[in-house]
């Protein structure tokens, strides 16, 4: 019913502080409420009362929240799950001697003074008894110590089924499943760094390839520069076979030139020698 006449956020930060165990109710009866609470800010004081079926309360907050401030909610659920075992704790009364049954609050309204009203029904509480409480208490300090340092947690106290076994229960689940999740992060770090350490080779083997193909393509730039100065030179070559072929076509020409003269002074020569022999005896035949 809290919840439902409350801020949501109000509600779940009131819902914490009852968790964090911030509450100290100072003093309560059938018709009013002195409590204080530790905010994130300070320490809050409060009053609520039931006047004429409505719930007024003050806080010495300057939140904005309504009907409830978060502190009031806080006081309310403290109070909800204090009283429970102190009315279970009561002898039971016969129907003349009871007292009158408190009248149902109203929907939350707001008086002339400014004052918080808000609706108050009775409903079912947990079965949480104080002495089980206690030992979870004493219980959770050196399982958060234990928690904190990665040690086993203590052994839990035998408590009969209840609230309070569940709530054991659900932190020890916790418990389990964080280590779980340790175990898993230690393994997926590991993983990472197996993994690093195969993209670093990767990485050097890259790196090595990278130099060698840069070595390689200074080298294939050498062969290019030799592969031009080689055509330049078979370029030249060429130029030069055909001034021999030009030169050995001229040497033959000059050759048979040389045969044809040659022929022809083999011919002089016999004339020559036919005019020798002729003149010889022509003067052999002459008398002296």
């Amino acid at each position: 019913m809290i919840k439902s006449v409350s801020d949501g956020s109000a509600f779940q930060i009131g819902h914490q502080y009852l968790m964090e165990n911030r509450v100290r109710i100072v003093e309560a009866d059938e018709a009013q409420i002195t409590s204080a609470v530790i905010g994130n800010s300070g320490l809050y004081e409060q009053t609520i009362r039931l006047k004429d079926g409505h719930l007024i309360s003050k806080c010495s907050c300057t939140l904005p929240e309504e009907p409830l401030c978060r502190h009031c909610i806080a006081v309310l659920l403290e109070y909800h799950r204090w009283a429970q075992p102190r009315q279970a704790r009561k002898p039971t009364e016969s129907r003349e001697t009871k007292a009158e049954p408190r009248p149902a609050p109203a929907m939350p309204q707001t008086d002339s003074a400014g004052s918080e009203k808000t609706s108050s029904a009775p409903s079912c509480a947990p079965d949480v008894k104080l002495s089980e409480v206690m030992q979870m208490v004493e219980w959770l300090q050196p399982a958060m110590k234990a928690i904190e340092t990665g040690d086993r947690m203590p052994q839990a106290p035998h408590i009969g089924a209840g609230e309070v076994s569940a709530w054991i229960h659900m932190i020890r689940n916790l418990e389990e499943r964080r280590r779980e999740s340790e175990a898993t992060q230690e393994k997926l770090e590991s993983e990472m760094k197996d993994r690093e350490a195969y993209v670093a080779r990767l990485t050097q083997q890259l790196q090595s390839s990278m130099g060698e193909a840069k070595t390689a393509q200074a080298t294939v730039q050498d062969l290019h520069r030799d592969v031009a100065s080689v055509k330049g030179i078979l370029s030249k070559v060429g130029e030069l076979t055909g001034d021999i072929a030009h030169c050995e076509g001229q040497m033959r020409s000059v050759a048979q030139e040389m045969l044809s003269k040659g022929s022809q002074l083999d011919k002089l020569a016999g004339s020559c020698k036919e005019i020798a022999v002729a003149l010889r005896s022509m003067t052999q035949q002459t008398p002296s």
